[in-house]
């Protein structure tokens, strides 16, 4: 027993407990919905081929459904706060039933376009809708300082382990139903878009059963009215300020200081989103299909141990983020996977690719938890929402030029540029994190504790 304490408390396990049961809610629902987009990234560029569909219009496809993920998360973290969290991920999950169900009865281009861009469906393997943003905000309500960075380890490894179990699935799904007599290529494929479906569903359950804890808290806007009511009665409110307010309440209670950090971080997130926009993983296995032409179990076999060990790669974000601070995390673990982008179209045989896939996906998604701790640590309680929502928001519209610039060079049998390039784009972003960020003041918005404040390594707590 004496060894399990530090053991639960090192894997980030206690800090899940003792969140509670909305938290291990939340995982659920993001864990099933990566089983989906998994699933779906195996089969997409794929289905389209299937369909007789040109590289060139894939790519549009891709850049357009990312187009209406922009759009759909600006709308909904926007309003996620005044119409209620729970409501808005319920709403996400409707969504992605009806583009699942569309996916799964129709063949025709524009009908799925049309139906990807007003719904939810992962064009390329990565949650980009309107559900991480509200979730990981939901999660920051819901933790403190010390448990934080722990809990999201877990909500970003239950999330790889989800797509895991999807590529896999989707890979065995489909050459055991091509075996079978009367089933299609194409329709194994729509069977892939079936269990989509049932994903969203199990979406829609889960959220309907979070609790009040999920919504953000009254107590800022208490505060905000206590405040409002001492100005008036000192006479000291005047139009300048009110003026100041209405601005605020514009922007969504976005601080110009919170705003002075976040246009830096925003600008390379961005950088890096073209690179994974160019470099999907629907694009990458279907680079992978086009050089080898490997059997799609076997595909689905190499998305899934990625994604595995990109899991278990996981469950170190959270220790390794307390003994070398949440920069240092981000960006050493981002590199080798950046590195292996770059070189990934230089090997000449399958084994060799799929090692620099390994270390591409193995590492790729360590960042993800220590960086929605540093935005949430950077910005004030009330602010979380929108901005997360806004860095999913710019993120997205980043990455929507990658797809259309990859089909085109796909087209002229120049498709290895895209990982070369896409490989150096992620290098300037970890060394721009590291240089910008290396030295920024955390948590000066909440009460930090001693064991709490471990978690900034080398980045000092301010003294406000």
């Amino acid at each position: 027993m004496a060894l399990l304490t530090p053991l639960l408390r090192e894997s980030g396990l206690h800090s899940l407990h003792t969140t509670g049961l909305d938290a291990y809610l939340i995982i659920l629902s993001r864990s099933t919905r990566m089983f989906a987009y998994g699933a779906s990234a195996l089969v997409l560029a794929l289905f389209f081929a299937e369909l007789g569909i040109s590289d060139a219009q894939i790519g549009l496809f891709m850049t357009l459904t990312l187009l209406g993920d922009v759009v759909l998360s600006l709308i909904l973290t926007q309003i996620a706060d005044r119409v209620g969290r729970r409501r808005t991920l319920f709403f996400g999950s409707v969504l992605m039933v009806a583009s699942g169900t569309t996916f799964a009865l129709c063949e025709n281009y524009w009908v799925l376009l049309l139906a990807a861009v007003l719904g939810v469906i992962s064009a390329t393997g990565g949650d980009f809708g309107p559900f991480r943003a509200i979730e990981e905000s939901t999660v920051a309500e819901l933790t403190t300082p010390g448990t934080r960075a722990d809990v999201l380890v877990w909500y970003v490894t239950m999330a790889s382990l989800g797509s895991s179990v999807g590529t896999e699935l989707a890979g065995r799904v489909i050459e055991h139903l091509r075996g079978r007599e009367g089933w299609t290529l194409l329709g194994a494929y729509h069977a892939i878009f079936w269990i989509y479906t049932v994903m969203g569903v199990v979406n829609m359950g889960t959220n309907a059963v979070l609790s009040e804890r999920c919504e953000l808290k009254k107590a800022t806007v208490a505060e905000e009215e206590t405040g409002e009511r001492e100005r008036l009665l000192n006479g000291t409110r005047n139009e300048e300020e009110e003026g100041e307010e209405k601005k605020k309440t514009w922007f969504a209670q976005i601080s110009k200081e919170t705003l002075s950090v976040m246009a830096v971080l925003w600008f390379l997130l961005s950088v890096d989103s073209v690179a994974d926009g160019m470099v999907s993983m629907a694009l990458t296995t279907y680079y992978m299909d086009q050089k080898f032409h490997p059997a799609k179990s076997t595909l689905g076999d190499f998305l899934s141990v990625s994604y595995f060990l990109s899991g278990l790669s996981n469950i170190f974000a959270g220790p390794l983020a307390r003994y070398i601070g949440l920069v240092n995390t981000m960006v050493f673990t981002h590199i080798p996977s950046s590195a292996a982008v770059l070189l990934f179209p230089f090997p000449k045989s399958l084994k060799w690719t799929f090692a620099l896939l390994l270390l591409r996906v193995g590492l790729n998604n360590m960042d993800q938890a220590p960086r929605a701790a540093l935005i949430a640590a950077v910005v004030r309680p009330e602010e979380r929402t929108a901005v997360m929502g806004i860095t999913v928001l710019l993120r997205t519209l980043a990455s929507v030029t990658g797809p259309s610039v990859t089909g085109l060079l796909a087209d002229r049998g120049q498709f290895w540029i895209a990982f070369v390039v896409a490989g150096a784009l992620r290098l300037a972003y970890d060394l721009g994190l590291f240089t910008m960020f290396i030295n920024i003041k955390l948590h000066k918005h909440e009460p930090v504790g001693e064991e709490e404040d471990a978690y900034q390594g080398p980045q000092r707590r301010s003294e406000a």
